[in-house]
């Protein structure tokens, strides 16, 4: 609590203004049910703050991000009747036999699940891995989360931005906003990847469980 006091005097960081929004949601997650589509969403919406922070060098990731975000939205819009849990989207679209679909919400699902887990891999590189330039950081995150599952097209985008991310230092400080201290930065990130990485689990468990984790972008 000192801390966090302490913290607030001094200003706030990006990071823990986005964990703030989350826990929002996360805090009135049944955590007995299946995640909530309004959690996935919440996530999703803030790790774009940290995307737009490494400027517009991945504006067709944070497109496809905010595309597939506005799919799950129109989807629990439109279907007030079911459950707003993940696996109601895997569960009607399977019914519907819509689920491998370009444009359907399992995919929408899919690949927000895979952007979360870019970013968690980013920031836990950028605090655990301090050596490496900020495009190391970026290409080690990518390599090892989203490269697997992209087509060539995809791959190739991304080789290109890699070449216009900018310096570390400069993303650091964007990352900490008014938090002045790089220390409170990476505790900061720390705790948001401690509150990310059980429901991130979840996801990827419940993709698993349909056979849906291994399916690649067309």
């Amino acid at each position: 609590m000192k801390r966090k006091r302490e913290q607030i005097e001094k200003g706030r960081s990006e990071i823990m203004v986005a964990m703030e929004e989350i826990s929002l949601v996360y805090d009135k997650e049944d955590r007995d049910n299946n995640i909530s589509i309004q959690f996935l969403l919440s996530v999703s919406k803030q790790l774009l703050r940290v995307l737009d922070k490494i400027g517009p060098t991945f504006l067709v990731l944070r497109h496809d991000i905010q595309q597939n975000i506005q799919r799950i939205e129109d989807f629990n819009a439109n279907d007030k009747s079911r459950s707003s849990s993940l696996t109601e989207i895997i569960l009607k679209e399977t019914d519907d036999g819509t689920i491998r679909k370009v444009n359907s919400c399992t995919r929408a699902l899919i690949w927000l699940t895979r952007s979360i887990n870019f970013t968690v891999a980013l920031l836990e590189t950028l605090i655990n891995s301090p050596n490496l330039t900020l495009e190391e950081t970026v290409e080690d995150a990518y390599n090892n989360t989203l490269k697997p599952w992209h087509g060539w097209i995809s791959t190739a985008a991304c080789k290109v931005a890699l070449k216009l991310i900018p310096e570390r230092e400069y993303f650091i400080s964007l990352l900490q906003g008014k938090c002045k201290d790089f220390e409170d930065l990476k505790e900061d990130i720390r705790n948001m990847i401690s509150m990310l990485q059980p429901p991130l689990d979840e996801m990827k468990s419940l993709l698993a469980k349909h056979e849906l984790e291994k399916l690649k972008s067309t």
